[in-house]
């Protein structure tokens, strides 16, 4: 992993620490390492809620080098692709590793170069 890849130390219930730092709302890491706010309404606005990710939030999350997405899907794991988001990442060859928050921060920490991230911090 790249010395600029931020190493995630640990999550609890509504936040997640990041090199020391907390944050209090979902992240996306880039592949250059810009930790940034996530933008739920991509989803919210299709689905009411920001546990389905949908083809919007999709497309915002992606990038054109990114080959693997590892999504924090909530500390009890309740966020999921929607079918449209999921097959916008199998077309663009990016593979998804979607896992409760808790455990995806290790498959994080542990990815090859090329992956991007998404992390919900609640439930």
């Amino acid at each position: 992993p790249s010395a600029m890849r931020p190493h995630l130390d640990r999550t609890g219930f509504g936040w997640l620490e990041i090199d020391g730092q907390r944050y209090e709302h979902d992240i996306l890491i880039r592949l250059g390492g810009a930790v940034k706010k996530r933008k739920k309404k991509l989803s919210k606005r299709i689905y009411g809620t920001s546990h389905t990710i949908s083809l919007d939030e999709a497309r915002h999350i992606f990038e054109d080098a990114a080959s693997l997405l590892v999504i924090g899907s909530g500390q009890y794991g309740n966020v999921h692709l929607s079918p449209e988001a999921k097959a916008y990442l199998s077309r663009h060859r990016c593979e998804v590793r979607l896992l409760p928050t808790p455990e995806a921060l290790s498959a994080w920490n542990e990815a090859p170069e090329g992956a991007i991230g998404l992390f919900h911090v609640t439930c």
